[in-house]
């Protein structure tokens, strides 16, 4: 039997259901803010705690990625109230708004055991933390995973690009509003060491942003899902391939792996230097919070500007395979830009070099976002796309724990070296290997091919559905 991924005609998805939707990821952007802008700062600068302990833990959050496989396909099979995503996408959200309010009393009192050398507190406290960023990231997959789904649901091929684009910008507007509202709302922090005025200042903050997200997302999603949802604009529910074919499709062809060693390079590319970029600004520019959170602002700014760019101007020009590729040599650029303004002591360059690096981002984002919608069989969505965001979320662990533990290594190293400067050399550390692994992900492009993976998937499709006629 002969199949084919032509999808049938629909009605396009309204921009202001785009929008509202957006609300959804303007919500995700802000509480990354919280866990990877804010929170590992104070707990690296303020609170001078171990990178590859923080790098560690916010490493565990990504690891809980491999839900999301599952979380797709039970949003695929197993509806609540007549809806497959929507309710999976409130349940996550309420699970991780709790946990990361929670974040903050646990990360003061595992300080507080530090310093008062307790060995028996500060070994179960960092437990405690390790399960709370696990049950985080757990939510995360839990609401995020469905919500991509529902892009594929309601979308066509044609408009995705666009939808795409305008969702990732909706992400880096929540992304920078967090880091602005994060400058106006801790200034009174600015020089202050006490560990019990930055844990009321930073709970009474986190809760606001925790209490705008909940409401944001309710906004954002109600009655974007209709009740017994037909599949995404081509096929009903009842041609979805359960979950022992979805793995064939999975494995049926090789172009799935290369695809999944590219996204895990590009991933790392983007987020190697997460734990540690506001440190870099506090240790080497002097910055303070209120400061270094202009870093995520300026860094969102230019994801905003890179997704659009690339949605509307750059993947209709030149197409999503080349624009992906552009990004990299962009994150390659910035990389150097960011070792350049360390080594000079520029902090307007610092600034102007994380504004590069998220236009890259933006634009690599963008086509490679395009590039895995289109990896993505609709019969097994949910599948596909549980594996696209376990790869990237595997890999954001791996650059999180691996950022902390070359900061921490490049520290433990530095002193033998009588380079003469022993704050700015583990930071360049990090930043070099960042771009190593931006030319590997280049590289692993020439390997991808779109026919070859339609060829592959269209035959074994074609056999499962001529076993169960």
């Amino acid at each position: 039997m002969q199949t084919s991924h032509t999808m049938i005609p629909c009605r396009l998805l309204p921009l202001h259901a785009v929008l509202r939707l957006g609300l959804f990821q303007g919500s995700v952007g802000a509480m990354a803010y919280v866990f990877s802008g804010l929170l590992n700062r104070v707990m690296i600068s303020e609170l001078a705690m171990p990178g590859l302990l923080v790098g560690s833990l916010l490493a565990v959050e990504q690891i809980m990625a491999l839900s999301r496989v599952l979380f797709g396909q039970v949003s695929d099979c197993f509806a609540i109230s007549g809806r497959h995503r929507i309710p999976y996408i409130w349940a996550g959200t309420m699970l991780f708004s709790l946990l990361s309010l929670l974040s903050v009393p646990l990360i003061f009192r595992l300080s507080e055991a530090r310093v008062d050398a307790d060995r028996g507190a500060t070994l179960l406290i960092v437990v405690a933390l390790i399960s709370l960023f696990a049950l985080y990231g757990l939510g995360i997959s839990m609401a995020t995973t469905p919500f991509l789904a529902l892009i594929i649901d309601r979308t066509s091929e044609e408009e995705r690009p666009q939808a795409v684009g305008i969702l990732w910008c909706m992400l880096s507007i929540g992304l920078v509003l967090g880091a602005i509202s994060g400058n106006l709302s801790l200034r009174s922090l600015d020089g202050v060491m006490d560990p019990a005025v930055l844990e009321i200042t930073l709970f009474s903050y986190v809760w606001r942003v925790v209490a705008m997200v909940v409401l944001l997302t309710f906004i954002g999603t109600w009655g974007q899902e209709q009740a017994q949802l037909t599949r995404s604009c081509a096929r009903d529910r009842e041609g979805l391939v359960g979950f022992a074919d979805s793995w064939k499709l999975l494995k049926s062809s090789n172009q799935v792996l290369i695809f999944a060693v590219f996204l895990l390079l590009f991933t790392l590319s983007l987020f190697l230097q997460d734990p540690v970029l506001e440190s870099y600004g506090a240790e080497v520019f002097s910055m303070s919070i209120s400061e270094t959170a202009r870093l995520t602002a300026n860094w969102g700014i230019g994801v905003l500007i890179g997704l659009l760019g690339a949605g509307f101007l750059i993947v209709p020009r030149i197409g999503k395979l080349s624009t992906a590729r552009l990004g990299c040599w962009l994150i390659l650029f910035s990389m150097l830009l960011l070792m350049v303004a360390g080594c000079f002591g520029e902090s307007v360059l610092l600034l102007s070099s994380t504004f590069i690096f998220g236009l890259a981002s933006g634009v690599g984002t963008n086509g490679v976002l395009c590039l895995m919608l289109d990896f993505t069989l609709s019969q097994a969505a949910g599948t596909f796309i549980g594996l696209w965001g376990l790869t990237q979320a595997l890999s954001r662990a791996l650059g999180k724990f691996l950022g902390g533990l070359l900061l921490s290594l490049g520290r433990l190293i530095e002193p033998g070296l009588g380079l003469g400067n022993s704050v700015l050399p583990p930071f360049l550390l990090v930043l070099a290997i960042e771009g190593l692994i931006a030319f590997a992900a280049l590289l692993s492009l020439s390997c991808l091919s779109m026919r070859a993976f339609r060829e592959d998937t269209d035959k074994t499709l074609g056999q499962l559905q001529a076993l169960e006629l």
